[in-house]
């Protein structure tokens, strides 16, 4: 039932979080967290910046950081400095305006975390969201030809009261957008139905999708916490070229899949 499980009898799987992950372990395995992890590290790693993932609030993450010489985030409503620039911080809007740091620790509960479970586990780890679904796709094309396997991950968020795996829209939507677009591209072989169902799921959004990100629960969290910007950052379909890969630890511009 493991195969079963993993979808390994396709070459396109997708499951979430990161049970899912490691389920459908892949040669490559796509990241997405839409709110915000992902659409962040996109952002800094267009920016020059390489991005270090780490478990979301590691009581060793102050060390880890240090390790690495890099700076660590801080959270959304610390990032704001009086009178200065925003420090870099899980919002992608802090990290379009603050200071272009060389080296940064992002942690995050759902998209970091999974990123740093792979790490070492024999995946080429990419960062897919909204703004670079088409970039993601096009990068996958090589590794598509050459018949190499590919998980989309979906981070999801957490309840609470349990911190069982909530699904959310936005991540199914920013996995759906890197399928459809791949699909696009000819290379629809292979797929398990999860991964075709989350193509089809966005192309029925597409001529809605920035409502949807801002009315779905992520998005009107955010809205409501001060952070409509950060929503609006993370909507805009294939903003940019950059495709994040997981190299000695961190995340940079990724060279051909």
């Amino acid at each position: 039932m493991a195969d079963v499980f993993g979808q390994r009898e396709f070459d396109v799987r997708l499951e979430w979080g990161p049970i899912g992950a490691r389920a459908t372990q892949a040669d490559i395995a796509v990241v997405v967290d839409v709110l915000s992890f992902s659409t962040a590290v996109t952002v800094a790693v267009e920016r020059g910046i390489r991005v270090f993932p780490y478990a979301w609030k590691g009581a060793q993450v102050a060390e880890f950081a240090a390790t690495c010489d890099a700076v660590l985030a801080v959270g959304r409503l610390d990032a704001a400095k009086s009178g200065g620039l925003p420090a870099p911080s899980l919002s992608p809007t802090d990290l379009m305006a603050c200071e272009a740091v060389p080296r940064l620790v992002l942690p995050s509960p759902n998209g970091s975390t999974i990123a740093a479970s792979l790490a070492g586990g024999g995946s080429t780890v990419a960062i897919g969201c909204l703004r670079n679904a088409g970039a993601v796709a096009e990068w996958l094309v090589p590794a598509a030809e050459a018949g190499r396997s590919i998980a989309v991950v979906p981070a999801g968020e957490r309840w609470s009261c349990d911190n069982s795996l909530r699904p959310a829209l936005e991540d199914h939507l920013g996995a759906g957008a890197i399928l459809s677009a791949l699909r696009e591209r000819g290379y629809d072989v292979g797929f398990s139905p999860e991964a075709l169902v989350a193509a089809e799921i966005f192309d029925a959004s597409a001529d809605t999708l920035g409502e949807r990100i801002r009315a779905c629960v992520g998005g009107r969290e955010l809205i409501s916490n001060g952070f409509g910007s950060d929503v609006d950052v993370a909507a805009a379909l294939n903003a940019s070229s950059v495709v994040p890969v997981l190299v000695d630890g961190a995340f940079v511009s990724a060279g051909p899949s």
